[in-house]
């Protein structure tokens, strides 16, 4: 794909000669920023990032993609596909639009029209959109340019007037079902309906990088998604039961990833073979402590590959009290297993919660399906809920941890999800 790079972070100049097609309703993609607008002099660069990540997001479908950054809104203008086959821009503009909706950082992702800085190109575009609704309306205009010759206000009741004229939609000011946005802008008009919401938060990779201990299981993709939305990029570590146990769970840990990388792209899927590792902490006398030693002896290898992989931090799924291996005792031993920071960002959610936020990201369906979880082996009656930390060493004295630690991470095999 090709995309044209923009010469400024905040305004795009060098673009202002291409403005000749602005005379016809051209569809593009207005994006509302966020947070970032709070970020006083760092702004630029997290404007500058996510710019990069918009590219990322649509760079698969073949579709030359413009970005301007203006105050407070990113406009996508789009163009024919790559290869000079003909492409409908409307088409385009919907497909773009719809990556957008999973990019963080941004608020809302509306698929707008850009006309001339006209008054009646600004009243027929806003008709033009008003067209097929159902219901009461409201046009809400806003007028970045004083110059323009129609106050806010007086350029909405022209609009409402010829939208309740030509389809005899009842007003409705407070709560309508429909609402027509008109924004003047130092250059042109952009016309749009409210669109969708965004998924907010900071644009991945402005916090740095981290490892999601990831299961086949409902909490984890859930706490690699939060931690996306703060700004982490994120890679993925599954433990499978193998050879102890067939590849049900990495097939559903490659779709989980699959699922989380509309939310980052170019995510890493590394796999480790656990199961030998568990029979042989069972054989060192773990009993009762055997969840939280092989938990310990996972962390271990999570921060060996984080070091492979320069991430500044190890992510669980963990919720504090969910299950009896995750007490505030035992949730202390596991982070005196490392010295990463441990990311729990789930740690004072329910599980009725965790559930339908998994079900709003779509990984739900994923997690639900059967396998047969690393964690499910090799249990014992009763887990300790009360770890003593001296006595988890010792276990691991006896295993040489450390060393095995590093074993699991240099046998870690690496899949690319890519995009589903």
């Amino acid at each position: 794909m090709s995309v044209l790079p923009i010469a400024s972070p905040v305004i795009d100049h060098a673009v202002a000669a291409d403005e000749a097609d602005a005379d016809g309703h051209e569809p593009c993609v207005l994006l509302k920023l966020g947070e970032i607008v709070l970020k006083g002099r760092n702004r630029q660069q997290f404007e500058r990032l996510l710019h990069d990540n918009i590219r990322r997001a649509v760079r698969d479908l073949g579709i030359e993609v413009r970005v301007w950054q203006r105050e407070g809104v990113i406009v996508l203008r789009v163009a024919g596909s790559q290869d000079g086959v003909a492409q409908d821009r409307a088409t385009a503009a919907d497909a773009v639009a719809e990556r957008m909706k999973y990019v963080m950082g941004l608020a809302r992702v509306c698929r707008a029209v850009r006309v001339a800085k006209d008054p009646d190109a600004a009243i027929d575009a806003a008709v033009a959109m008003a067209a097929g609704c159902e219901g009461s309306f409201a046009v809400r205009a806003r007028r970045r340019d004083k110059r323009f010759p129609l106050t806010s206000a007086d350029l909405a009741v022209a609009i409402g007037s010829k939208i309740q004229q030509r389809y005899g939609y009842p007003v409705n000011l407070s709560s309508p079902d429909t609402t027509v946005f008109v924004e003047v802008d130092q250059r042109e008009v952009f016309v749009f309906t409210e669109g969708w919401p965004g998924q907010g938060g900071l644009p991945v990779g402005m916090s740095g990088r981290a490892l999601v201990l990831m299961s086949g299981g409902i909490d984890s993709p859930v706490a690699a998604y939060r931690m996306m939305r703060r700004g982490l990029r994120c890679s993925f570590l599954h433990f499978s039961g193998m050879p102890l146990t067939g590849p049900e769970s990495v097939y559903k840990a490659y779709g989980l990833a699959r699922q989380l990388d509309r939310f980052q792209s170019d995510s890493r899927l590394f796999v480790v073979p656990f199961g030998n590792a568990q029979r042989a902490l069972a054989s060192s006398g773990a009993g009762r402590l055997q969840i939280v030693a092989q938990r310990r002896l996972m962390l271990k290898t999570g921060a060996a590959m984080a070091r492979r992989l320069r991430a500044a931090a190890l992510v669980t799924g963990d919720s504090l009290g969910q299950v009896s291996s995750q007490t505030l005792t035992n949730i202390t031993a596991l982070d005196d297993a490392v010295s990463l920071p441990i990311l729990r960002p789930l740690i004072g959610l329910d599980k009725s919660e965790i559930i339908s936020e998994a079900r709003r990201i779509a990984t739900l369906a994923i997690s639900e399906l059967p396998d047969q979880d690393c964690c499910s082996l090799l249990t014992p009656r009763q887990v300790e809920t009360r770890a003593r930390i001296e006595d988890l060493r010792k276990i691991e004295a006896r295993l040489d941890a450390d060393d095995l630690a590093e074993e699991l991470a240099a046998a870690a095999q690496e899949h690319s999800p890519g995009r589903p």
